[in-house]
């Protein structure tokens, strides 16, 4: 068989083939459907959609799409089929736990839709459900990539330091009722700075090897609304690394630990010597940078 046109899958194209009785016969062949959402095909991509994304994760087992479970990833990648008719891979810019939350996840996809880009916007949030918003909407280069391009991410963490839980908001801090010393917690932060292997963070059993990682700022504050923000940012993060600095931090500012004990806990690499890990709903995705 040979083609008779080059053209591209666009439109049909035209092969020959010889019958067996020796003659021409002139066929068209039509562009293969895409079977599935990872499968690279013929038909040319020329869109690559980039996403902030902001979602309470309250009611998600995590981004990453899973058997077991709903996922940010498969609520945003079902509905970009429902709008667009493509079955599309939604890459976000790394992972969030099951019950975290995220103001600016960056995510991006690849699309051949020929719907105007703010028709594909509106059309995501009037499909999706009232806990994911598309915030923002906008073509990029083919060649970005919302996790490989990422220069750092911010995180921060909300904690309620009062004797009582308050009824509204407790899907969003972790209330602690012993009373908090901020100024010890801030001392022993400082020896989060820099780059160092975080094993004691990191969670057990993970299978990642390289443990290194660079924390380049952390802040602890207490906000307008009488909340304490711990804020983190690092060029990477290992899983559950920032709620278990979290849950460290807190038995600092408790008095079980002295702020000095922080070095001594990441030199050991050791989880067991750590704190526990916070609960995964105070935590929020703030920004990405690229």
């Amino acid at each position: 068989m040979r083609f008779l046109k080059p053209a591209g899958w666009g439109e049909a194209r035209e092969a020959v083939l010889t019958s067996e009785l020796g003659k021409r016969v002139i066929m068209k062949v039509e562009k293969p459907k895409i079977k599935d959402r990872n499968e690279q095909s013929c038909a040319k991509i020329t869109r690559n959609f980039k996403m902030i994304v902001e979602y309470d994760g309250t009611a998600y087992c995590g981004w990453q799409r899973q058997e077991n479970g709903l996922t940010i990833q498969e609520v945003l990648e079902e509905a970009i089929a429902l709008i667009t008719g493509e079955k599309v891979a939604v890459i976000g810019s790394g992972r969030t736990d099951a019950g975290v939350h995220a103001l600016n996840q960056v995510a991006h996809f690849k699309s051949g839709s020929l719907l105007p880009l703010n028709n594909i916007h509106r059309g995501l949030n009037s499909v999706l459900p009232p806990d994911i918003v598309v915030k923002k909407m906008e073509e990029v280069s083919v060649e970005f990539h919302a996790q490989h391009d990422v220069v750092s991410k911010i995180y921060f963490y909300k904690i309620c330091n009062q004797p009582l839980s308050p009824a509204l908001g407790r899907n969003y801090f972790w209330h602690i009722r012993f009373p908090l010393d901020l100024p010890k917690m801030k001392k022993a932060a400082k020896c989060l700075i820099g780059t160092h292997d975080f094993s004691c963070f990191c969670a057990t059993g993970t299978q990642v090897k390289d443990r290194v990682r660079t924390i380049m700022d952390i802040k602890i504050k207490t906000c307008d609304d009488g909340l304490i923000e711990i804020t983190v940012e690092s060029r990477g993060f290992l899983k559950y690394m920032v709620r278990n600095i979290i849950g460290t931090l807190v038995d600092v500012g408790r008095g079980k630990r002295m702020p000095e004990e922080m070095k001594l806990i990441i030199e050991s690499k050791n989880r067991k010597i750590a704190g526990v890990t916070a609960p995964a709903c105070g935590l929020f995705l703030k920004e990405v940078k690229y």
